[in-house]
């Protein structure tokens, strides 16, 4: 993570007292606690960014690569966490997302609602707070360019 925030619930107010940022978590009260593990909130970030209209795909090269083999795998599942890395603490969460975008997407609107869209559902479905969802686009999708279309030319090319 490269925010200079801590994952903590005070925070200095103008008058340079210590407050508290954050009220009565909904995961921890006199009967017991709740916590919520990093790759439940990283699934969650996954699947809602894949929502959001715009994004190809998730993760880097090497991790494309990766989930694009393990998707030839029969009965393999989709790895939901893919592109997604997260750092969860008792009451709040920080998210990076790695992406692909189509090509003719603006990619400031398209950050915008993948942070909307993820911040709304790990808000709404674990009760931590997002403090952040840093965006890094890897690339840009054209539609057409499948992968490993050049390998499928080649074959007929050969005939």
């Amino acid at each position: 993570m490269t925010s200079t925030q801590p994952l903590s619930s005070t925070s200095a107010s103008t008058t340079g007292k210590d407050v508290a940022a954050v009220g009565n978590s909904a995961l921890v009260s006199s009967q017991g606690k709740t916590t919520i593990a990093d790759t439940v909130v990283s699934k969650i970030a996954g699947i809602a960014a894949r929502e959001v209209s715009g994004v190809y795909d998730l993760g880097g090269g090497a991790s494309r690569v990766v989930g694009a083999l393990r998707e030839r795998i029969p009965g393999a599942n989709l790895n939901h966490s893919q592109g997604v890395s997260v750092e969860v603490g008792e009451k709040q969460a920080a998210v990076d997302l790695d992406i692909v975008a189509e090509y003719g997407v603006s990619i400031a609107d398209l950050a915008t609602g993948l942070r909307r869209n993820v911040i709304a559902a790990i808000e709404r479905m674990t009760g931590l707070q997002v403090t952040e969802v840093n965006v890094t686009v890897h690339d840009i999708h054209l539609a057409g360019d499948e992968d490993g279309s050049d390998a499928d030319d080649a074959v007929t090319r050969v005939q």
